[in-house]
């Protein structure tokens, strides 16, 4: 039979189609793919012979070079047969070729395999060196939403372990006896079809780990930056560059690059850019040092503010004004200085910094890249080199590329956040009169100065949403983080900082470590009960708690404070509160988020209550605490020094009812949680009864007679509680339903348990 001549790159067949011949490569080479993986067929090798028990070819079949075949047509099973009697070598090719093609496909599956097992390994291992490095540095570890959820490979279809063995030893069976095996026509048809099939079992692991390295390789290294790359990228920002761990994390860096590049499953140029991106930031990373020490400023934060100014796009006018302004702020010997005309200056360089703001934030919308300087401006409120100082403008220039939120946890940097409002994911914040967007768009157009096609337009317009937030909440919230509100100025500048900028960094981990220590005296800080509704289970209404966490904006200031801006978003009470915070925070953290969740649990209280908010008939936090604060002086429970303390605590809170409970609530979170008793009586039990601790911790400080009288009030409570939730669940499972996990999860937060 005359072999055909095939080009290089030609497919001989392809996958899904028709088996209906085979052919036996009598010279070149082919490369046969199969889903996860692919082997090479050379001379005297049978291409289709892999498809054989099966009606289509599962490989698809592409020369390599030019190649040249001898084909046997297959009408029908009985055609192998056929083949096998009338042509004995062809028959010992077959048998030679199909052991040879068995071992390969094993090999390659076993190499998989192996692959998928090293993944997971090799996270497992990178992420917690990761957080020995960070640990021994005293940083805070960033977390990684996919290591959570990555397992190890699981296959529901495996191939057996003596399959790859058993061909293996095919392949050292002498000539003679290979010889005389290939005679056996009846063996031979069975040895290939049962050797087609063991292939064809190892095709839906080989799928499945192919997928398995597919989806789990981006942990590595992916496009939207959410990978181990970044971890130690963002690690090696914070470390000094001359030490062992920095080196040992570039090394790492490179050692993640090999690692993926060798799996060949994403684009090799990605993986360069961003490992080019590694080696730069270390060159930069050693100039910043090496500048920062000898007082020089890093090269590229040369002229700060003129690439500021020309990123923004400002009239010229206004640029060289505020230039003019930075200017004479820089040589001021006393810049917190409360003199008319240093105040006036700070005035001037407020209303320009966030026309400027503006401006630079709407160009960004637009760009793909915005240089490092300008993300410092954003996030930071750098403006100029010399007036933050070098070493600090060395240290926020290590920070600015990898500086960034997490909104799957509520935490957004000042740039992020209003990304996310011109982006439609948040509304904007309400204003100082406590009214939001479309409100304000609604009062416009009452008083006729807008007409209601306009409304309509603004109100969809991102930019007016971002223009309504920059003009009322941002420039407010920046200056009340800040504190010192007569001396508050919004560029960055040396002067304000009182420690070390590093000690008072707030990220997503330090945030999310405080929020995690509040919750563990406070655990019902973040539910909030809302009706729940389920027909299939037999559910018209329960009432549930459900745990909404704050949004956390940091402001682009070095500042003391924080502020409870708003309880919810609109009018929906299952929406996040908004807490913000100054981006380097120089008070103790832990004391500052008590007084946010302080306020917000008395805001929250009012807007449940309505009107009745401060009415004892209707019990409540709020308006026990009022009552407990309006009439303590009839109060029969409190000793007469107790009485004074109320009188002191009221003067110093103003005779502010919210602000009493809130300094009384921190104190809870503070002393009482941890064992030391503060309060009095009456504090304790409001406290005791509204903002309770979890059950561990109930059960360890009920073994003091100060809280043991109100531990039990709160635990017969929970046990009425626990008993109406007991017979839903009942009522549920005699139904024949599984309980709704929003029933299991409210059911531990009535324990204490979650």
């Amino acid at each position: 039979m005359a072999a055909t001549e095939v080009a290089k790159g030609k497919g001989i067949c392809a996958e899904g189609q028709a088996l209906d011949a085979i052919h036996i490569i009598v010279s070149g080479s082919v490369r046969a793919q199969f889903p996860g993986g692919e082997i090479v067929l050379k001379k005297g090798d049978v291409v289709g012979l892999c498809d054989i028990a099966f009606d289509s070819h599962f490989f698809s079949y592409v020369t390599l070079e030019q190649s040249s075949f001898v084909s046997f047509p297959i009408k029908s099973k009985n055609s192998i047969i056929a083949v096998l009697k009338s042509k004995p070598d062809t028959a010992r090719m077959m048998y030679t070729s199909m052991i040879n093609q068995v071992f390969m496909v094993m090999a390659s599956y076993a190499k998989s395999k192996e692959a998928c097992l090293n993944i997971h390994k090799e996270v497992t291992s990178l992420y917690e060196k990761y957080v020995d490095i960070c640990a021994k540095n005293n940083i805070s570890s960033r977390s990684l939403p996919q290591f959570d959820s990555l397992e190890e490979l699981s296959l529901e279809e495996d191939v057996n372990p003596w399959v790859l063995p058993y061909y293996v030893s095919m392949k050292d069976f002498p000539p003679e006896l290979k010889g005389i095996l290939a005679s056996k026509i009846g063996y031979i048809n069975g040895f290939l079809n049962q050797a087609s099939l063991d292939i064809h079992s190892a095709f839906s692991a080989c799928e499945t780990m192919s997928d398995y390295i597919r989806d789990n390789i981006s942990i590595f290294i992916q496009e939207s930056r959410v990978d181990i790359f970044d971890l130690y990228l963002a690690l090696y920002s914070r470390l000094n560059h001359d030490t062992e761990d920095a080196k040992t994390v570039l090394d790492t860096l490179n050692s993640i690059a090999a690692f993926v590049k060798e799996k060949n499953v994403l684009p090799e140029a990605m993986i360069d850019e961003r490992l080019s991106e590694a080696t730069a930031k270390a060159e930069v990373k050693a100039n910043a040092a090496a500048t920062a020490s000898s007082g020089e400023v890093v090269p590229e934060l040369s002229n700060s503010l003129d690439t500021i100014l020309e990123y923004s796009g400002v009239d010229s006018e206004i640029a060289d004004e505020f230039r003019n302004a930075v200017g004479r702020f820089k040589r001021l010997s006393d810049k917190a200085s409360t003199d008319d005309s240093a105040r006036k200056l700070r005035n001037e360089i407020t209303k320009l910094f966030y026309q400027i703001y503006s401006e630079a934030f709407q160009v960004s919308i637009r760009s793909y890249n915005i240089p490092t300087v300008v993300k410092m401006f954003f996030n930071f409120g750098y403006v100029d080199e010399e007036l933050a100082g070098a070493e600090n403008a060395a240290y926020l220039y290590s920070l600015a590329e990898d500086f960034r939120g997490d909104s799957s946890l509520g935490v957004y940097t000042a740039y992020e956040w209003l990304l996310a409002i011109y982006r439609k994911e948040k509304d904007p914040s309400r204003n100082e009169f406590d009214t939001d967007f479309l409100s304000y768009l609604h009062e416009q157009k009452v008083a006729g100065k807008i007409d209601a096609a306009t409304e309509t337009r603004m109100a969809a317009d991102p930019s007016e949403r971002i223009n309504f937030e920059l003009s009322n909440m941002f420039p407010l919230v920046n200056k009340v983080t800040y504190a010192r509100l007569s001396i508050f100025c919004p560029v960055f500048s040396e002067h304000n900082i009182i420690k070390p900028l590093q000690s008072c960094l707030l990220d997503v981990n330090t945030i999310k470590d405080a929020i995690a220590n509040l919750e563990k005296i406070d655990y019902g800080a973040f539910y909030r009960e809302t009706v729940y509704v389920n027909e299939k289970c037999g559910i018209p209404k329960e009432l549930v708690n459900v745990r909404i966490t704050p949004d956390i904006i940091l402001f682009p200031n070095v500042g003391s404070r924080g502020v409870m801006w708003q309880e919810i978003e609109g009018r929906k009470r299952t929406t996040p509160a908004r807490f913000m915070l100054s981006v380097f925070h120089m008070e103790d953290l832990t004391t500052t988020l008590a007084r946010l969740v302080g306020e917000y649990r008395w805001e929250m209280c009012k807007r449940i209550q309505g009107a009745r908010w401060n009415d004892i008939a209707d019990r409540s936090l709020t308006s026990e605490y009022c009552d407990y604060a309006q009439f303590y002086k009839k109060n029969n429970e409190l000793s007469a020094e107790a009485k004074e303390k109320i009188k002191n605590a009221l003067v110093k809170a103003k005779n502010s009812f919210k602000e009493m409970f809130v300094r009384d609530y921190i104190v809870w979170i503070l002393y009482e949680g941890a064992g030391s008793p503060r309060l009095n009586k009456i504090a304790r039990e409001i406290l005791c009864t509204y903002c309770p601790f979890p059950a561990p911790l109930r059960e360890q400080v009920a073994k003091n007679p100060i809280y043991k009288e109100f531990i039990e009030h709160y635990e017969v409570k929970t046990l009425q509680k626990l008993h109406h939730i007991d017979n839903v669940i009942t009522k549920i499972k005699a139904s024949g339903q599984d309980v709704p996990p929003e029933i299991i999860t409210n059911r531990a937060f009535i324990e204490g348990t979650i």
